[in-house]
């Protein structure tokens, strides 16, 4: 099995108990407008969900055919081609950490933070022990210069797809895994929630606004 046959079987009860709290702290309905910045049609089946859902994301989903209740279209998370408040929630899910820098983690949320009235953007927590992308412990608490040479060989993503030094140093550009007080940062009129592992472990952040804002 390689990694993205893990990342399908881990990540689809993950997202299932995330869309019901989603539902339950939001409650959308058949007439509220969500935007998925960075996700897919295919995470949110109808029968589970039966708001308006606009999915954008830089790479185009081949195959799909639109709905009347599902879109898909291509753009960038960090210059959201919409105008304030033109969607009744904003919508990510594991998204914000892999935009690369600091500098985007602050235009990705404040661009979120505009077209969305009310708010849910989820990503995992820098202080959970394991890196989710490479089902490793600990390794992403180094600096990157040290875990550079770990990465290939201490790590499940690397055993699986034995990556170039072109793809480790991709890996390492890309993802950057937030802590509680800049998730606080990017979200200030958000409450920031914990979604915990075997009670104690904090493995993910999600900021929450449940009323329109600015």
């Amino acid at each position: 099995m390689n990694i993205h046959g893990i990342y399908n079987r881990i990540s689809p009860w993950f997202r299932k108990r995330r869309l019901a709290k989603f539902q339950a702290l939001l409650q959308p309905t058949a007439e509220t407008t969500i935007l998925d910045v960075g996700g897919y049609p295919g995470c949110w089946p109808e029968s589970d969900c039966p708001a308006h859902v606009t999915c954008i994301n830089i790479d185009p989903f081949p195959g799909f055919v639109a709905t009347s209740r599902r879109v898909m279209r291509t753009g960038n998370g960090c210059a959201l081609e919409f105008g304030d408040q033109s969607f009744d929630i904003g919508f990510s899910n594991s998204v914000i950490e892999h935009v690369g820098t600091w500098e985007n983690q602050q235009k990705f949320a404040s661009e979120i933070r505009r077209v969305g009235g009310r708010l849910w953007v989820q990503t995992p927590a820098r202080c959970f022990f394991i890196e989710p992308h490479l089902i490793a412990p600990f390794i992403h608490w180094l600096p990157k210069r040290c875990q550079r040479p770990l990465l290939r060989w201490f790590t499940v993503w690397g055993w699986l797809t034995r990556p170039t030094p072109a793809q480790v140093d991709g890996f390492l550009a890309e993802v950057r895994l937030l802590t509680f007080g800049e998730m606080q940062s990017l979200f200030p009129d958000c409450r920031i929630e914990r979604e915990r592992f075997l009670v104690i472990f904090t493995k993910s952040y999600i900021a929450v606004r449940h009323q329109p804002g600015g």
